[in-house]
């Protein structure tokens, strides 16, 4: 039987990153964005960092501008970013945790710990008409946490079932997915759409994506990385056919 539809975003921060480490404008995140929506995506993520390593502000300006798709705009919860949201008018953000060592996104948001904090940022964005999502860690305290913010969207981060594949350990695995699914089980009882993302690849998207619950995965690292080999619109149809496939039944 066939599960709710399931959405791919691609994130593209990574086309920045190559781009950056030699100075030009070469290749251009914009024109990945526009291949990855010929190639079936159904949103663009640009993660918009404080130090701008990777997406610049011009990338979000043009993104919003040349892009057909849904843009979801990754921020931190800053004063600066915030006002960036609002002035671009993207149709979501996701607010994600941020550290200026880290080399990508390590955790969910402890929204739990800075409910006061982070719900007046869901306030002012949803006020702005911006549908907003908090990165979390697959953890009952956190799901609830988001939802008493008032944010309608949570994203799960995966990052502890990525490395669990990695290592290779089935029984690791098998704890973090059920993690995974009994937080996507949690989050949609309590009204929220649920999205997960992070360290998702050819070989462990599936039993993520069977997850009935959830309706967006959000992929981009590996997605560029596969790029190299297979070419940008190829990887991204064929991380599409693999969840497609695990969602109406097919093998995984």
């Amino acid at each position: 039987m066939t599960k709710n539809p399931l959405r791919l975003g691609v994130n593209i921060d990574h086309v920045a990153t190559i781009r950056n480490a030699r100075g030009g404008p070469h290749p251009d995140p914009v024109r990945a964005a526009e291949l990855a929506a010929s190639a079936g995506a159904d949103g663009i993520t640009a993660h918009l960092r404080e130090d701008r390593r990777h997406i610049r502000d011009e990338d979000i300006a043009r993104l919003k501008a040349e892009i057909g798709l849904p843009l979801n705009f990754e921020m931190a919860s800053t004063a600066e970013m915030l006002q960036l949201c609002i002035a671009t008018a993207p149709h979501g953000c996701c607010i994600v945790p941020e550290n200026r060592n880290e080399r990508t996104t390590e955790g969910g948001l402890d929204v739990a710990g800075q409910h006061n904090f982070i719900a007046p940022f869901v306030r002012e964005l949803s006020d702005a008409g911006i549908r907003v999502s908090l990165f979390v860690d697959p953890e009952k305290e956190q799901i609830e946490a988001a939802q008493s913010t008032g944010a309608p969207v949570v994203e799960i981060h995966t990052g502890a079932y990525y490395e669990a594949t990695v290592a290779t350990e089935p029984a690791r695995i098998a704890v973090e997915l059920e993690k995974i699914r009994t937080s996507a089980k949690i989050g949609a009882g309590l009204g929220l759409e649920i999205h997960a993302g992070h360290g998702l690849t050819f070989m462990n998207v599936q039993p993520v994506a069977a997850i009935p619950e959830i309706v967006e995965l959000n992929i981009g690292h590996f997605l560029v990385g596969e790029a190299v080999f297979m070419g940008l619109a190829e990887a991204i149809k064929e991380m599409k056919k693999l969840m497609q496939d695990a969602r109406t039944g097919g093998m995984y």
